[in-house]
């Protein structure tokens, strides 16, 4: 299998148009033609992680966290860390390949491992993204109706939540008039010619837009085909950040906190009290997810778990929701096994290769107990 073959099946999942504008994600190092022997999970490499990878003939290499994210202004060996795994990475004829925000913002991502770990139901985004949808309108001859429909849910048209293959169909009549140096499909060229036409029309994310074009030019048996692109600001409810859900049953606040410790197997949670004693509805992001804060309270989560909150933020929190600190690393490992095991499906029994996940930690942060 080539490294290619499998980030396209991954990006089938987590599209890194999905992800934040800023980011950096995909390849980090490497080429996507190399033949993967082994491969290696882990939420951020460092030399401990690369040491295991390269004793376990692992030469594909996913993270979580991009090695490269900053642009790197030079490669001097002995300078720095990165520079170091680098040079490392080149040797080894390693590839590196990251899914970091986009594994966030994606169904069954970081944020809803979190929640499926913490046991609730009936989980959905908190907060869905928007404004990164178009939807795409072309005016086909009936004959050609499924054959154009089909080249764009193929290229990713028409996807609604739970539902693919979504269209809407309208009747009507087409009118033309071919010049000299036209070769209708239908008619002739100068005369002018009505058709009976189909208004097709979908919705598409803004990073499939380009293929969807293309597929639809590629089927399409008109020289000029006539095609409408409106950008919408619809939530997107495919993608989003965040996750909300249920408790399977109400905890009191200690309980809750009990809970979260056990499930996350986390040594220390910092937290401030919310507007209700009783847990039931809970917001989850992991990692970085403060910017969700007002999210959660308006959503009326009882409570909101997710990681590097700030003290002023505590206080503005406070008796407003349950806001929980349970840890960067802590609310983000869970995912590699998640990853995993989509890996493991795609390649399958009868494959030599194996997929190994880093069983140490690496999150630098300790904690001091007296």
């Amino acid at each position: 299998m080539s490294a290619e073959e499998l980030t396209e099946y991954l990006e089938s999942w987590f599209p890194r148009g999905a992800a934040w504008e800023k980011d950096n994600v995909g390849l980090q190092i490497g080429s996507r033609g190399n033949r993967i022997k082994n491969i290696m999970i882990c939420l951020e490499l460092t030399d401990e992680v690369l040491k295991d990878a390269i004793n376990k003939n692992c030469n594909f290499i996913f993270t979580h966290h991009p090695l490269l994210f900053n642009p790197v202004k030079k490669l001097d060996f002995h300078s720095n860390q990165t520079s170091q795994l680098i040079e490392k990475i080149i040797k080894h004829d390693i590839t590196v390949y990251s899914a970091h925000t986009n594994l966030d913002f994606v169904k069954d991502g970081v944020s809803f491992e979190l929640a499926k770990r913490l046991k609730l139901k009936n989980i959905c985004f908190l907060k869905n993204q928007e404004a990164n949808q178009f939807k795409v309108v072309v005016f086909v001859p009936e004959n050609y109706l499924e054959q154009v429909s089909n080249a764009a849910f193929s290229a990713g048209a028409g996807i609604i939540g739970e539902y693919s293959s979504c269209s809407f169909r309208i009747k009507g009549e087409g009118t033309f008039k071919g010049s000299e140096k036209t070769n209708p499909a239908i008619g002739s060229k100068n005369v002018f010619e009505k058709v009976e036409e189909i208004r097709l029309e979908f919705i598409v994310d803004e990073w499939n837009l380009s293929n969807v074009i293309s597929a639809i030019l590629k089927v399409h048996p008109y020289e000029e085909p006539a095609y409408d692109i409106y950008h919408v600001k619809n939530k997107n409810v495919n993608y989003g950040a965040g996750a909300i859900g249920y408790l399977e049953n109400k905890m009191d606040e200690n309980e809750f906190l009990y809970h979260i410790s056990k499930s996350l197997n986390t040594e220390a949670i910092k937290y401030c009290n919310g507007k209700n004693r009783v847990i039931n509805k809970v917001a989850v992001c992991g990692g970085s997810g403060a910017s969700l804060i007002d999210d959660a309270i308006n959503s009326g989560a009882d409570a909101f778990i997710t990681a590097d909150i700030k003290y002023h933020e505590f206080h503005s929190a406070n008796n407003r929701i349950m806001l929980i600190d349970a840890g960067h690393y802590e609310t983000e490992v869970l995912i590699l096994d998640a990853v995993k095991k989509k890996i493991e499906n795609f390649i399958g029994k009868k494959s030599n290769l194996k997929v190994y996940k880093y069983n140490k930690s690496t999150n630098p942060i300790k904690f001091y107990k007296h």
